[in-house]
């Protein structure tokens, strides 16, 4: 590993804002303030940031959004994500507040229209990681198939402070696949919370042992007829689905965005992140706060 290559960590805002609000939103503590804004997810939010910047220690930082539902994989697929109700009332005020105190960190927001935030995480893990270490924080698993050896993935567990690191390293040692084969696998089994199939009866037992053997779809497809004939039947059945489920599920590292390490430096000013805790009435936040790094 180069020592005097930066830290920089991507954010997964959307996975850190939505589990923030589900943790508190069940037994209805929404944290309402005296202008009648919710902020429960934004609290959630912040300690999970603050809390991986404090174990972690990145001297760049960059947080990455969603900006809306209709995306390429949308237009591609109409039934993509199309099994999600619609955000809680308390929640949606919450989006556009959580980006100001993002802001209010000097740390910048990134989100493309008709892209999701894995794509511009991606976009830019792959082109940070030739300068400096990208590190990734989430809580969704599709993330790992961008994983190599200057791109590591924090997986946030249950509760403030528990993770889960990977490295491809890991990875293998979990799966016995390599990370991009994560498409593959994704591919063939599908998934149900991006609503789409994916081949029907093929679970991830069959499909990683499908491909540790055949390496990816196409060698699969390539070498169809030595499958078994269940197997084999039902790939041929969905062959089209196959395909359009592995396109779904690969993240774009080509979304047109930019993007600076110099403005991604993490070296917040203590008054302004107060002042906007202060204006949206979050207390005991305070303590969450790291000691500003000093970046040369």
């Amino acid at each position: 590993m180069i020592k005097d290559k930066p830290s920089f960590m991507l954010v997964d805002g959307m996975a850190l804002l939505f589990r923030a609000f589900y943790a508190t939103s069940i037994t209805g503590q929404f944290m309402i303030n005296s202008k009648g804004l919710p902020t429960n997810a934004i609290q959630g939010f912040v300690k999970h940031l603050l809390t991986a910047v404090t174990t972690y220690q990145p001297k760049h930082l960059a947080v990455c959004w969603d900006m809306g539902s209709k995306t390429f994989r949308s237009e591609m697929f109409d039934l993509y994500k199309a099994n999600r109700s619609e955000a809680p009332l308390e929640l949606i005020p919450q989006f556009d507040l959580v980006k100001e105190v993002v802001e209010s960190f000097d740390i910048p927001n990134i989100g493309v229209p008709g892209f999701e935030a894995d794509d511009c995480i991606g976009t830019i893990a792959r082109h940070a990681c030739s300068h400096a270490h990208v590190s990734i924080l989430t809580g969704d698993q599709d993330i790992l198939q961008l994983l190599d050896e200057h791109i590591s993935v924090i997986l946030l567990k249950k509760g403030f402070g528990n993770y889960l690191l990977h490295t491809p390293e890991t990875f293998f040692e979990e799966k016995g696949i390599k990370p991009r084969q994560m498409i593959d696998l994704k591919a063939l089994m599908g998934d149900p919370s991006d609503n789409y199939p994916g081949v029907k009866g093929i679970g991830e037992k069959t499909a990683l042992k499908l491909l540790q053997q055949y390496e990816h779809v196409e060698g699969i497809v390539e070498n169809i007829a030595l499958l078994s004939k269940s197997h084999r039947s039902k790939i041929e059945q969905d062959l089209e689905m196959l395909h359009l489920s592995r396109k779904l599920a690969e993240i774009k590292c080509d979304v047109p965005l930019s993007y600076s390490l110099e403005l991604a430096k993490f070296n917040y000013d203590h008054e302004k992140v107060s002042a906007k805790f202060l204006e949206l009435e979050m207390r005991g936040l305070h303590r969450f706060l790291p000691q500003p790094i000093e970046v040369i």
